[in-house]
């Protein structure tokens, strides 16, 4: 039937004791589109994804570039004076001359181990309370801790300081690749993960300009990395308190029609992915630990960012290495931003253009970085040499490879706490990698051009792609296994939509690659 009215209202935002009944243990989008399907005005459904879009993806954009930019101003920090004021530097015992910056690489390590602590409880609270409130309380405290870095005399007080900023930042990337997965559809959601997480190239230039202006800075009571820290701070607080207004679900989006809530609930029932649901099911997370998918998609992730651990913390700092000033070592983030940026959005676009092209193009987008990597290694760094910076600026693919990771672990589930275990293990594999990342920088092998980094990476990276390699045969062996061995009911399909059902569940579920 046409649709202009749904059957239950949930236009509140909160359901009905007797929807609330209806919905019980399975999807809330079932209390207001039922378990038949229904036809739905195609103007309709794009005028809500269009508001969607514009009320989701800047918010998203400019609240991952926050987190991103809060973990690589480290690296511009240490430039500023940070190093010698925290004592993040000090004289190597074993090498007279020398420096040892092992204190400043777990600086940059033990945000993560904050993260790793903070990704399970962030998941479940954000499936069983109102995204709005979760998101804009831990925003707020984000935006508190940041500012207090500032405040910060010593080494140990900055490894306290950063895990407790790495435990609440943790609740970004957890909510936000479950918010996509809630409102878009599988073709969908390949294009809108790379939005957001897009900002990461684009932060690095703004974020780069920004530093690029503080090192204008020569007077004032405050060092000019104190500075930096207040001003990500100030601008974390405007985000948070914006998030409060974010809704839970399309159900409950504030900013839709009631005909508009439910063409954007309904569109979804095909791909089988669902909604929301709020109850915990130890049936789907137990079923989440023994997936191979899950798993596979992990390696992926914490072999993928091991760049990001070294880049984002040290890559001005590695880039003056070759004989660039503070300045120029700045100015170069440019480039490998901009790279980063395109390579995100170009391979989301075509993800959500074309079917079963994600991997193909995770293993294209490894390549680059393989090369960056070995050009930067192998090449000479003399004073203003070309050649190392070039293949610094090459390993930026390594944003396309990161955002497919995922784009096809979320792509590839279904149930909603599935759903939240997986979004939170992509993001501990991160970790994993952020925190491998600069523990490969010794100091002491600086003459050799880091040869344990440069050799690290390029192994990460051939792991990736012999992961995603198998990850794609997995997918495939799956799909043909239910396309021979279901018979398509379009009514069965339709009821089985919103039943809060795993990918392993619902046979109508189709993995895409």
């Amino acid at each position: 039937m046409e649709k202009g009215i749904e059957p239950q209202d949930a236009s509140a935002g909160e359901l009905s004791p007797d929807s609330a009944g209806l919905v019980g243990s399975k999807d809330i989008a079932i209390a207001m589109v039922g378990e038949e399907g229904h036809v739905v005005d195609p103007v309709v459904v794009q005028r809500a994804v269009r508001k969607i879009d514009w009320f989701l993806i800047p918010a998203m954009t400019v609240g991952y570039g926050l987190v991103y930019y809060d973990k690589a101003i480290l690296g511009s920090a240490a430039l500023f004076g940070m190093t010698a004021d925290l004592q993040l530097s000090v004289p190597d015992s074993q090498r007279a001359g020398a420096a040892d910056t092992s204190r400043l690489s777990w600086a940059t390590s033990i945000f993560y181990f904050g993260m790793l602590g903070g990704l399970y409880p962030m998941s479940y609270a954000l499936q069983r309370f109102e995204t709005g409130r979760v998101l804009g309380g831990v925003v707020v405290l984000w935006s508190l801790i940041c500012m207090l870095t500032a405040a910060v005399t010593s080494h140990r007080g900055l490894y306290a300081q950063r895990f407790v900023l790495g435990f609440v930042e943790s609740v970004i990337p957890t909510g936000f690749m479950c918010i996509i997965s809630g409102y878009y559809t599988q073709r969908e959601q390949s294009l809108r993960q790379s939005w957001w997480f897009s900002s990461t190239g684009l932060w690095t230039i703004i974020g780069g300009a920004l530093n690029y202006g503080f090192a204008q800075i020569t007077g004032g009571g405050l060092r000019r990395w104190q500075y930096i820290y207040l001003l990500a701070g100030c601008l974390t607080f405007i985000f948070g308190l914006s998030c409060f207004a974010m809704p839970s679900s399309p159900v409950s989006a504030w900013f839709l029609t009631e005909d508009e809530k439910f063409a954007a609930v309904e569109r979804l029932r095909h791909g089988q992915t669902g909604v929301r649901c709020t109850k915990f099911k130890w049936s789907q997370l137990k079923e989440a630990v023994l997936d191979i998918k899950i798993w596979l998609i992990a390696i992926m992730m914490a072999s993928a960012y091991t760049v990001n651990g070294a880049v984002s913390g040290f890559g001005p700092l590695i880039v003056s290495t070759f004989g660039w000033s503070t300045l120029e070592s700045i100015v170069f983030q440019f480039p490998l931003g901009g790279l980063c940026l395109i390579t995100i959005l170009l391979t989301g676009w075509l993800g959500s253009r074309y079917p079963d092209v994600r991997i193909v193009m995770l293993v294209v987008c490894c390549l680059p970085v393989i090369a960056g990597c070995a050009i930067i290694w192998r090449s000479e760094w003399a004073y203003h040499a070309a050649a190392p910076v070039v293949g610094y600026t090459l390993t930026g693919t390594f944003g396309g490879v990161v955002s497919l990771i995922i784009t096809i672990g979320m792509s590839n589930v279904a149930g909603h706490t599935k759903k939240s275990f997986t979004s939170a293990t992509i993001f501990v594999a991160y970790c994993v990698g952020n925190i491998i990342g600069p523990q490969l920088i010794k100091s002491q092998t600086k003459v050799s051009h880091y040869p344990e980094l440069w050799l690290g990476l390029i192994i990460c990276y051939c792991i990736t792609i012999l992961a995603s390699v198998t990850l794609f045969i997995v997918l495939r062996r799956e799909n043909r296994k239910r396309e021979s061995g279901v018979i398509e009911d379009e009514a069965e399909r339709a009821k089985l939509a919103f039943q809060d059902l795993t990918d392993k569940e619902n046979p109508y579920f189709r993995y895409v690659m």
